[in-house]
């Protein structure tokens, strides 16, 4: 006998997880793909595209307050190139995770709101 409500056990939510998980599998993907292409073939296709795949996590951290520390950092050589991209690739995932989230949270709430119009409409 459960005693409480689990709300992990919502079925929208684990479709959420699903959905971040996924968008963010494929955008960190698509930049590994990218990165290793511009070591072989350097073209600027490619480095446009890096540097528009950068772009999502850079203003993240602009907006943060922490790409100036971090920027710093790189400067002074206290973090590597890969260190900055591993910090590029969480802040990203923490973004579309956030977005996920907050997405699919409106649509539940738009979702009830409706469930409740059409059971007051029926009644």
């Amino acid at each position: 006998m459960r005693y409480f409500s689990s709300r992990t056990d919502s079925p929208l939510l684990r479709i959420m997880w699903g959905n971040a998980f996924l968008l963010s599998l494929i955008y960190l993907l698509l930049g590994l793909g990218v990165e290793i292409a511009l070591r072989f073939h350097p073209s600027s296709f490619l480095r446009r595209m890096s540097l528009s795949l950068d772009s999502l996590p850079a203003r993240a951290l602009e907006l943060s307050g922490a790409m100036e520390p971090l920027r710093a950092a790189y400067f002074t050589g206290r973090i590597s190139e890969w260190g900055v991209r591993v910090v590029f690739g969480l802040t990203t995932m923490a973004v579309i995770f956030v977005l996920a989230m907050v997405v699919g949270t409106l649509m539940g709430g738009v979702r009830t709101l409706l469930a409740r119009r059409a059971l007051r409409s029926r009644s």
